[in-house]
Formats: C-alpha cells, structure tokens, sequence
C-alpha cells in the first residue's frame, strides 16, 4: 500500500516529464530570441538591434509602453526603440524583452478558470513594485526585481496552457472543497506553481537568485541564494492583495513573511499599512499602461 509521500512523488515525477517536454516547445517567438542574443553581445550595433525589433510591431509598443510608464519615469517621451536602448541601456531592455518573452510564450486564451488581463496586470503591476522596492532599499540591479516580479506566477500561465485539465481541477477543488490553492496543487499535482515556475526557469539558465526568487517568493528562505529578492518579490505580491489593485485570486492566502517584516524594517502593522498605501498612486498610474501589453 503506498503512502501519502510516494502518490506525492509519483504526481510530481509524472508533472515534471510534463514539463521536460514543454521545455523543448520552441514557444518563444524567433524575433525576441534573436534579440536576446543580441543584447547579450557586446559587440552588437544598436542600429541593426533597431532594425530587428521593429520587424515585430507588437513587441516594440510593449517596450515603448513599459519605458514610458511610471516605472521608470522618464522626462521625455520614449517613441523609438533607438532612444529606448539610450536611455534605459543594453541590459534593462534585455530584462524587458526577457520578461514579455516568456510570459508570451506561455499565454493561453482566457476562460473561466483564469483571465489572461487580470494574470497580466497581476504580473506586471509585481513586477512594477519589485523594481521600486529594490531601488529604495539600494538593490545593485533593480532590472532582475522586475523580471522576477513580473515572472513570479509564471508556473500558473505554463500549468494553464500546458496542463489545463489539471488547472482546471485545481480551481473546482478550491472552490467546491474549500481547500486552499496550495493544498488543491498538491494534491492534483504532487507540486506547486512556485516549483513549476523554477524548474522551467532553471532549466534554461536563469541566474538561481533569480530562480529562487519565483521558487520562495510565498516564503522565503534566509539560507537560499536571492534572500533578498525573494522578500522584495514577497512583499510586492502582498501589495497586489493590500491595496486589491491587481490582486489575483490564487493569492487569496498569500501573507507577508516575518523575514521580509524584518528586512524593510517595519516595527508595526501601521508601518506596514503606511508604507504600502505610499504606493497606491504608482499602481494605479501603471493601469493606463497595462491595455497596451495586451
């Protein structure tokens, strides 16, 4: 007779062939590749970089968008992809164009077990608040907050295309049982959303304080590399939920980590409850951008 762990186990192991498979879709669109690529080269001439981009019309209004908003706020108008690579340099637009690639890859059509907008804004709005909390407390590279912001959720858009009728009853086991999210993904899956999100990304070469970051960001581990970060991440997917501006059902549980109380310093709860409402103008500023990545 086996045991609770061994069913565990099996799900997972069967979750994760999945997955290896999924892996070698190529999903990422050919232009965003190439890009990155190029923007890993050092060598690489930012007019032919331009010229490459520009093929995909869509991919450049997302940029544009991202570069305009408030999460950056610029003084002037970003409405090249040339001005966009002088101002925001090499490796922020690489971080932008990583982010958009994946979550691209893995969009699926909207039903009614996930809104792709909502999961979008979700994302985007982490991601927004992951930068600005990793620049308040003097993180050396905001960019990698946003990505990991932005991508945090990414095993949920992989499960909901890839996996759907186990998506599927994950939801209808939450909802008719009671259960909570991570509950109902252990028991369909014999593993989480968090841990899908990081074996993918691991599997193609993400930094691990990175990695990390996605795989903890509902709790964070003092001893995993991307400590850190993963606090920034957890305290930015709490906002979403606090100031419910972007707030997404799965995270219906989430709490904020003693560990990331402690690394922003908070000595109350009225601290906690001040220092988030300061950002409440930033995320709704952001919502007249978010149509545009669509």
């Amino acid at each position: 007779m086996t045991t609770q762990m061994e069913e565990l186990s099996k799900k997972k192991e069967k979750t994760e062939l999945i997955l290896s498979n999924v892996i070698n879709l190529p999903v990422i669109p050919k232009i965003m590749t190439e890009a990155m690529k190029m923007l890993d080269n050092k060598l690489t001439n930012a007019t032919e970089l331009s010229k490459l981009i520009s093929k995909d019309q869509a991919l450049v209004t997302r940029i544009l968008t991202i570069a305009n908003s408030p999460l950056y706020g610029l003084q002037r108008k970003v409405t090249t992809i040339d001005f966009a690579l002088l101002i925001l340099g090499y490796r922020e637009l690489r971080n932008i164009i990583t982010a958009l690639s994946i979550i691209e890859a893995f969009k699926n059509k909207t039903d009614k077990y996930l809104d792709q907008k909502e999961f979008l804004l979700h994302s985007f709005l982490t991601g927004t608040a992951s930068k600005k909390l990793a620049e308040e407390l003097g993180y050396t590279n905001s960019g990698e907050a946003f990505i990991c912001g932005f991508l945090h959720d990414v095993g949920l858009s992989v499960l909901h295309r890839y996996m759907h009728s186990s998506f599927a009853s994950i939801c209808d086991m939450v909802e008719k049982d009671g259960v909570t999210y991570h509950e109902a993904e252990l028991e369909v899956l014999g593993t989480t959303h968090e841990n899908i999100g990081f074996f993918l990304l691991e599997k193609w070469n993400f930094p691990v304080e990175l990695t990390n970051a996605v795989l903890y960001h509902h709790d964070p581990v003092e001893s995993a590399p991307g400590f850190q970060l993963t606090n920034i991440v957890n305290l930015a997917d709490y906002m979403t939920k606090y100031l419910n501006i972007g707030a997404f059902k799965w995270d219906k549980d989430i709490k904020l980590c003693e560990s990331t109380i402690k690394q922003f310093n908070f000595n109350s709860p009225e601290e906690i409850d001040n220092f988030i409402n300061g950002y409440k103008d930033l995320f709704w500023s952001q919502l007249d951008f978010i149509r545009f990545l669509n």
